[in-house]
Formats: C-alpha cells, sequence, structure tokens
C-alpha cells in the first residue's frame, strides 16, 4: 500500500480552461453548463478519462477526477444542489499575496442564494463519479466536497451567500443544508461510492494565533459554542455516511488560490476541538510551512484509531520541497502516534481553482514523484 495521497486538485489542461474561462464570465448559465458551450461535456470527460489515466500510472491509488469537473473547490458543489441561485458580485474574496500582503482578489462568480428547499438529489457529481469508476478499474475512487460546516459558516457570515429569502432563521438554514448533504450521500452511497472528502478551511478561523480570523476580537461571540454547532453538523453528516458504510475523510488548509493563502493559525490552538471531537476516518493536514505550528498537535490522536495525512509538501511552488526537513517531521511524527496510522502529501490540491497554482504540468508531476519517492523510503514500501 501507497503511504503518499493526493488531497485532491490537479492542474487543469489548456482545452479545458477555456470553457471554464467562459464560465467564469457568465452567470446567465444553468449548472453543469454543458448546454451552454459545443463541446464542453465532450472534452471535459475526455480529460478526465486522460488525468485518471496519468494518476494510475503514476502509483497513486486512490483516484479522483482532479477536479477537471469544477471551476472551485467548493461552489460547484452547491451550484449542483437544487434551490440555489448563483451570480457574479462586485468582489471576490481576498487572499494574501506570496509575500503576506492582504491584496489579491480572487474570481468573482462566488453569490449564492438560497432561492428554494435545498436539496441534493440528482446531484451532477454522481454522473461524474460514474465516470471515474468508468475509467479507474479496480482502484480506489473519492470525490471531494465542502463540508456542511464550512458551507454553513458562509451563508451566516460571508455577505457572499445568502440563506435568505427562503430559510427564515439560521437554524433553518443548517437543517435545509444538512438535509441536502445526506440526500446527496445516500445517492452517492447507493451509485457504489466508498470514499467521501470533506474540505474545510474554516477550523483555523477559531485559533488565536490567527490574525486574520473574522472571528478575532469578537467579544459578542461564544467561540467555543460556535465551534461545537460547526463539529456537531459535520459529525451528524459524518454518523449517517458511515452507517451508509462510507470512509468519510477531511481535509483542512487555509486557503489556496492561485498558490496564495488567506490566513494562519495553529493546530495546537484547536487540536481538542476540531481535531479531537470530529470522527472523521482520516485527516489530511496542511503543515507545508510555520504557520500551522508544532507537530505537537498530533497527539491529541495518539489514543484513536484515526488515520492522517501529513501535508508536508507545498502544492503551491514550482520547486522540489526540502526532503530532509519533510523526513525529519516524519520521524518526529512518529513519536506522537503510530507511524502505520501516517501519510504523506502535499498540503492541498494544485488546482483549488481551475486557475491553478504558479507551476506548470511538468512541474507538479515531478512534486509529486519526488512525494512517492520520499514516502517509500520513510515506510521501505516499494
Amino acid at each position: 500500500m501507497s503511504k503518499f495521497e493526493i488531497v485532491g486538485s490537479l492542474l487543469r489542461p489548456t482545452s479545458l480552461l477555456g470553457f471554464k474561462r467562459a464560465i467564469e464570465e457568465r452567470d446567465d448559465i444553468q449548472y453543469p453548463f454543458y448546454s451552454d458551450f459545443a463541446g464542453y461535456e465532450a472534452e471535459e470527460e475526455r480529460a478526465i478519462k486522460k488525468i485518471v489515466e496519468d494518476q494510475i500510472a503514476a502509483g497513486i491509488e486512490v483516484i479522483s477526477d482532479g477536479e477537471y469537473s469544477k471551476s472551485v473547490w467548493h461552489l460547484d458543489f452547491l451550484w449542483g444542489l437544487k434551490g440555489i441561485k448563483r451570480s457574479i458580485i462586485g468582489t471576490g474574496q481576498i487572499f494574501r499575496e506570496k509575500d503576506g500582503s492582504k491584496a489579491f482578489e480572487t474570481r468573482r462568480d462566488v453569490g449564492i442564494q438560497v432561492v428554494e428547499a435545498l436539496s441534493g438529489h440528482e446531484h451532477h457529481f454522481i454522473r461524474v463519479f460514474n465516470k471515474i469508476k468508468k475509467y479507474s478499474g479496480d482502484h480506489q475512487v473519492k470525490i471531494c466536497i465542502p463540508s456542511p460546516s464550512h458551507v454553513y459558516f458562509d451563508f451566516v457570515w460571508s455577505a457572499h451567500m445568502e440563506f435568505t429569502p427562503f430559510y427564515q432563521s439560521k437554524e433553518e438554514a443548517k437543517q435545509g443544508l444538512l438535509t441536502a448533504y445526506k440526500e446527496f450521500v445516500q445517492d452517492y452511497a447507493n451509485a457504489g461510492g466508498t470514499i467521501i472528502q470533506l474540505d474545510d478551511c474554516r477550523w483555523a478561523m477559531f485559533a488565536d494565533d490567527n490574525e486574520a480570523s473574522p472571528l478575532k476580537g469578537r467579544t459578542d461571540l461564544d467561540l467555543e459554542k460556535l465551534a461545537a454547532e460547526f463539529i456537531d453538523l459535520n459529525n451528524e453528516l459524518i454518523a449517517y455516511a458511515k452507517s451508509l458504510g462510507l470512509k468519510v475523510w477531511t481535509h483542512n488548509c487555509r486557503g489556496n488560490y492561485r498558490s496564495r493563502h488567506m490566513s494562519s493559525g495553529s493546530y495546537e490552538k484547536i487540536s481538542d476541538l476540531f481535531l479531537g471531537q470530529q470522527n472523521y476516518d482520516r485527516f489530511f493536514l496542511e503543515w507545508d510551512d510555520e504557520r500551522a505550528g508544532s507537530l505537537r498537535a498530533l497527539e491529541v490522536f495518539k489514543d484513536s484509531n484515526k488515520e492522517v495525512v501529513l501535508g508536508l509538501l507545498s502544492s503551491k511552488t514550482s520547486t522540489l520541497d526540502n526532503e530532509e526537513r519533510v523526513l525529519n517531521a516524519l520521524k518526529e511524527a512518529q513519536t506522537l502516534i503510530p507511524k502505520e496510522r501516517l501519510f504523506l502529501s502535499h498540503q492541498c490540491g494544485f488546482a483549488s481553482t481551475d486557475h491553478g497554482n504558479d507551476l506548470s504540468a511538468e512541474e507538479q508531476w515531478k512534486k509529486i514523484e519526488q512525494g512517492k519517492k520520499i514516502a517509500e523510503a520513510f515506510w521501505n514500501v516499494g
């Protein structure tokens, strides 16, 4: 068994990006947009077939579509829910430039409004899953969707997303969202899905060493109670998915947009909450730089059976990673939790949005090959 994992997304080919760019500029079209652009559906399936084959050739054991079916890591899932209206708004989200300054604006087709009861049945992602299965043979397949708590936070706090006019309260919106998620998970299990990954960028908001947190300084909020609400929401979906026989994984990061990040915040500050209390089977965690803090946060997993994928490599850079640093970190990690429950990955995907990070496809695959070699050296597996 390989101990190297891919978080999810991979750089899209130029032939696919032309369609994605056209989608970004229009909100008078209906997801998944195939009927609006001649040749788009056929090109997307061709690209998915190729990236599945590329992953298999590279020795990747758990296969995704490289997120080729998406424009943005979380928005496409929302666009596919019944009851969602998508729009282009005046400003995007603000990320931090590579030097740490807060100055980089994202794409603007991020407006979301709930206009009727949310439903996850007949979601387009099930069709995507069937395509991945068709080309992946006997390999395991996973799909990645945003966690319900991530979306719930956006509905409640973000100016870009609104649960009104349909839902009249936060509680109504939360329950409607949870119902839609359960419907989707049920359809996914019925289609033969076995692994679902819930991606989430919101945990670091609760770390008091995160200077960029929108919750920082909010004396009107009980942050521990709010965190518990997010955790309970995720755990209810996790329990339901597990009852259907699914393995449920999560990936957490601090933002990844064209090699830029959004925030800081160490895992130690939130380990007792989001690491210790969420019932995921496997955690993909970001540890490619000092923002994540000490590996001692892993102690919370010591007496559990949870698996941890250490994102010690960087998907944001075009150069290979420092192998000595990675091996030293792996050695430290195995003193905290058993080696057999550890895996290695990059901190995030290579293209959380279709723009992709600032490196070439050739550089991406070289970095993946390096990750595999480091994992083989550490775990002594071929």
